[in-house]
């Protein structure tokens, strides 16, 4: 489904209303309740295993500097928790043989938009301009509450499958409150730690004030849950204080290239004492060096989505500009309609797009030049500064003991990497969703010798298929999997 034949409009010079902006990217789900054709997707979830469970035999990167990495050591776990990290770990527990795996926290996703994943890969040439007329303007206002389940499940199961243990899900398709309900539960069915930030959507949707208050009460009252809430507002001083009276974090789309939506629009709320260490700021393309210290100095958080950013002509990554300013960013996915959403596709571009900008100036002569990234570095964008910026530090982010158990083990024994040299180096130069071998969050093993553990593929399969072919099928584009769209101009 590639929009063959869709007309592709000019993206140069784009203007959005926030309205627009705001409700442009959105959420996913999953089925069983709702009537799409075939049978269950997930079997009954795994639960944390009783007692203890030991990897043994790994190599180890804690993110951690307390706790240290180690070329062979040991993670215990025990029912949802760490317990220890260390070489030679002696415990009456079920042993998990790591040997030729590097064990390491998952991966964390600060910003995406889940109900899209029926639609994967159809704007692989698009820009924003075409993003918006396609998928905002005329696909979203058309998902039922089936689809945005389904495209839920779909994500989190593609997030897991590719090493990623919490994600954030910007989900901007709550056009009723059955559409929100179905996104909830299809992160709670499907095991992923996820912070679900509630966003304003088409029909109910206007409801905006009245359905936060109601998914607080009736989906988020537990004070230890996997599922979070969070809200995804405009730059918008009435909803960044609705987030505030129910404690809630902010996360908000800020673009240069959008005029409605650029950092300026930003610092005048922060003019008004608005900006806080309970924002996230996702993009922040255009930034000047004043507005980027802005956010240093109000402990603002940023989420950067490289590859997105780049292709689609939101503005270059300010990812030096951050540096230079003590922030370290967090990494996300964002559209899965443009681009891969694993974390092996993010790390890389952030790492060369980052050492290619110092490399340059570095040619021209330039003295006095910022460091080079390293590959911890950016591997650390990709977990604990996650897991910073989503607000769980306490929780996930790195192997702690003490912390929830959010682990995964990566293959070091394929191709793509053996011999192993470097294990930083060959996670962020070498790896890709191929070496995920095991996934656990929370103490549950959700995919273990590289196959998710009770999900009926070929089930979902038919569901997201049919969801899509009823998108498809509304929107009346061509079915041919031929891609001769091109890009806006």
């Amino acid at each position: 489904m590639s929009g063959a034949g869709r007309k592709q409009h000019s993206g140069a010079g784009v203007t959005l209303s926030r309205r627009e902006f705001a409700t442009g990217t959105a959420a996913c789900g999953l089925a069983g309740a709702f009537g799409l054709e075939s049978g269950a997707v997930l079997a009954q979830a795994p639960k944390a295993r009783e007692g203890r469970t030991l990897f043994k035999n790994a190599v180890v990167l804690s993110m951690d500097p307390k706790v240290g990495d180690f070329d062979r050591a040991d993670v215990l776990v025990e029912g949802r928790k760490i317990v220890a990290v260390r070489p030679d770990i002696q415990a009456t527990a079920t042993v998990i043989n790591a040997a030729n795996t590097i064990v390491m926290p998952g991966f964390i996703d600060t910003h995406h938009h889940f109900y899209q994943s029926a639609l994967r890969n159809v704007l692989a040439n698009g820009i924003l301009a075409d993003y918006f007329r396609d998928i905002v303007n005329k696909a979203t206002p058309l998902y039922r509450a089936e689809d945005a389940y389904i495209g839920v499940l779909s994500g989190a199961l593609r997030s897991l499958s590719a090493g990623i243990t919490n994600v954030t899900d910007l989900s901007q398709v709550s056009n009723t409150p059955e559409h929100s309900d179905a996104m909830v539960k299809a992160f709670r069915e499907s095991g992923i730690r996820a912070v679900y930030a509630y966003s304003r959507g088409y029909g109910d949707g206007a409801r905006f004030p009245q359905d936060v208050e109601r998914l607080q009460k009736q989906h988020f009252s537990g004070s230890d849950q996997l599922v979070t809430l969070a809200l995804a507002t405009a730059i918008s001083k009435e909803q960044w204080l609705l987030a505030r009276k129910y404690g809630l974090r902010i996360y908000t789309h800020v673009v240069g290239a959008v005029s409605a939506v650029a950092p300026s629009a930003v610092i005048k709320l922060g003019d008004e004492g608005l900006m806080g260490p309970d924002n996230v700021y996702i993009h922040y393309t255009g930034a000047t060096s004043e507005q980027m210290k802005r956010v240093k100095d109000t402990g603002g958080w940023l989420s950067l989505a490289c590859p997105i950013e780049m292709t689609m002509r939101h503005g270059m990554p300010p990812l030096q500009l951050a540096l230079d300013h003590g922030i370290r960013p967090s990494l996300s996915s964002d559209v899965e309609t443009t681009m891969a959403a694993d974390m092996f596709s993010q790390m890389r571009a952030a790492f060369t797009l980052q050492r290619a900008e110092v490399n340059e100036r570095a040619i021209k002569g330039e003295k006095s030049l910022p460091p080079l990234l390293t590959a911890k570095d950016v591997l650390a964008m990709a977990t604990i500064e996650g897991a910073r910026t989503n607000g769980l530090e306490e929780k996930t982010g790195s192997l702690t003991p003490g912390k929830d158990a959010d682990l995964i083990l990566l293959r070091t024994d394929l191709t793509n990497v053996m011999p192993l040299n470097n294990a930083y180096g060959a996670i962020v130069t070498g790896m890709d969703t191929s070496n995920v071998d095991t996934v656990m969050v929370a103490g549950r093993i959700l995919k273990q010798r590289g196959q998710l553990v009770g999900v009926d593929l070929a089930a979902h399969r038919k569901r997201i298929e049919a969801s899509r072919d009823y998108l498809i099928g509304k929107l009346g584009w061509p079915k041919s999997v031929i891609d001769t769209s091109l890009s806006g101009h």
